[in-house]
């Protein structure tokens, strides 16, 4: 195959690598995407957050995913013991979208990288990356390696590497270290939903908290199947023995409120497992390139912040390549890596003060403050530059010095 050049290289075609194209070709850039997998493909993400509509919606994608009638996600459910917390996204600080999507994200992404290819978009599937080099002045050749095990290269201007859990150019250029986050590992699948109640409780995602570092998700898609995982600590993950499947349904004993639900629930596939899976960067972008998404960054899984943070940098990240590919100056330290970090480290703060249970305080809390509640809904809907919001601006001390308030108050009532 003769060699390509392009303006810019996309590595992955899962959300963050199509809101990039989208944008960038919107712009009449010459763009190539090329994708490990064969789409339809399995990923895990499947819980989207409201902030990520907006994105769709700005790069033209968000009628060809309406189109596909995914289950309405308007709010997320925490359970523990016999307490609920219901957060309702129409009841939020930061004025923004008021619903999302539950998503098989094997239908999901193929519907976006189909949109783009409709766009005008060269994507190729079953073409792996292998090997990059960088000029001086930020140009490039990837060597790419097709299905056919033939090598050809791509030259561009410019890298995006939204290549999500393969970590592309991290892998290739050393950028991996460790995530401050806690290590835990994941089992999860899908299920035929043969039990699903009628109404509103068959539809709602919720995360049924079994400890301080053990909790279980269940998504239900319209399709009638769901998605069901555990989290914990490698321990407890470690504790259960067997294949994944006998693990999973063993594990769902430990849910007294889902098991008589799915514990007939046919497997749909060999459920999967993820171990150590928080991952970050020495840097989010170099001469010539910037990491998007999880390529960049990858949080535990509580929040459901995957897509909206792919989503958020690819279209930022797109911004600013439109800039300097037209010659205008760009502050890549200022407008990408400090903008992201700082919706990173919010939501980051989150992940670490719900494992010290911190947070988990503030959410099971009874009576709950309604103000309160709507800062912190606001996060959880996505909204995390929004520093209007105090659950944004003072994360990193908030929750922590609520909690401790809370905890006081409990200790003074239970003395008394």
């Amino acid at each position: 195959m003769s060699d390509i050049h392009v303006d810019v290289l996309i590595i992955g075609a899962g959300p963050s690598g199509c809101v990039a194209a989208a944008y960038l070709n919107s712009q009449g850039f010459n763009i190539k995407v090329v994708e490990k997998s064969l789409f339809p493909r399995f990923v895990i993400g499947e819980s989207l957050l409201p902030r990520c509509m907006e994105h769709f919606e700005e790069v033209g994608l968000l009628e060809s995913l309406k189109a596909a009638n995914f289950e309405i996600k308007n709010g997320a459910r925490f359970l523990r013991d016999d307490v609920v917390c219901n957060f309702d996204f129409s009841k939020k600080h930061t004025d923004g979208w008021d619903w999302t999507w539950q998503v098989p994200r094997a239908d999901f992404d193929d519907i976006l990288a189909k949109e783009i290819v409709k766009k005008g978009v060269d994507v190729s599937f079953e073409h792996e990356v292998v090997d990059v080099t960088f000029e001086a002045d930020g140009s490039s050749i990837t060597t790419v390696k097709d299905a056919d095990g033939n090598n050809y290269n791509i030259h561009a201007k410019f890298i995006v590497d939204s290549s999500g859990y393969g970590r592309v150019l991290p892998r290739l250029l050393d950028l991996d270290k460790p995530s401050s986050i806690p290590v835990h590992s994941s089992i999860f699948g899908h299920v035929k939903d043969i039990n699903r109640p009628e109404g509103e409780e068959g539809t709602l995602i919720t995360f049924d908290v079994l400890d301080k570092d053990t909790w279980f998700w269940v998504i239900p898609f319209s399709n009638g199947n769901t998605s069901l995982g555990f989290v914990g600590k490698n321990e407890f993950i470690d504790s259960f023995n067997g294949t994944t499947s006998e693990r999973l349904q063993n594990m769902l004993k430990e849910s007294d409120y889902y098991y008589q639900r799915f514990k007939d629930a046919p497997l749909l596939f060999e459920p999967k497992s993820i171990r150590n899976y928080s991952k970050a960067v020495k840097q989010f972008y170099g001469k010539g390139y910037a990491l998007t998404g999880n390529s960049a960054e990858f949080l535990d899984p509580v929040f459901s912040s995957g897509v909206t943070f792919a989503t958020e940098s690819a279209l930022k990240a797109a911004k600013l390549i439109t800039k300097e590919l037209k010659g205008e100056s760009v502050n890549w330290e200022e407008d990408y890596t400090n903008y992201i970090k700082r919706g990173v480290d919010v939501f980051a703060t989150y992940v670490k003060e719900w494992y010290t249970g911190n947070l988990q305080t503030l959410f099971f809390h009874r009576p709950e403050n309604p103000e309160v509640k709507r800062q912190i809904c606001a996060v959880l809907a996505g909204y995390v530059w929004d520093e209007t919001n105090p659950f944004v601006k003072k994360h990193d001390r908030l929750v922590k010095t609520l909690a401790h308030l809370i905890n006081m108050e409990k200790e003074k009532s239970e003395s008394n």
